[in-house]
Formats: structure tokens, C-alpha cells, sequence
């Protein structure tokens, strides 16, 4: 069963309202905007980077020079 536009958005609201307790919401807005800058970040540097050592016993010792 497919889940209404309105009813995930009001569930959202209701969730967020619990965690924030009796936070104001100008507080709690630096709370959500710190998440969502870390999975930024987190998805941004997602891919994983290959060290030049390994780089190098990929291609072989023959060409190292």
C-alpha cells in the first residue's frame, strides 16, 4: 500500500516535534542544519580514493620509474 504525500510529511512533523522536546525551534534548526551538512559531506567524499602506494603495486614494479 503506497504511503500519501501528506501522511509521510505529517508523520515527518510529528517526529521531529518528539526529538526537538522542549528545544525552541531556532535551536533545534542548528541541530538539522549540522546533520544534513555531515551527510553532505559524507556522500560528497563517498567514493573511495586510491592511495598513490597502491596505485603503484597495481601497475607492477617494472614501471615505477
Amino acid at each position: 500500500m503506497a504511503i500519501k504525500k501528506s501522511d509521510l510529511y505529517s508523520s515527518l512533523w510529528a517526529s521531529c516535534d518528539e526529538l526537538r522536546g522542549g528545544m525552541d525551534a531556532s535551536q533545534y534548526k542548528d541541530y538539522v542544519l549540522f546533520m544534513l551538512f555531515i551527510k553532505y559531506i559524507s556522500d560528497k567524499y563517498a567514493t573511495p580514493m586510491i592511495s598513490p602506494r597502491r596505485s603503484l603495486f597495481r601497475r607492477g614494479p617494472a614501471s615505477r620509474t
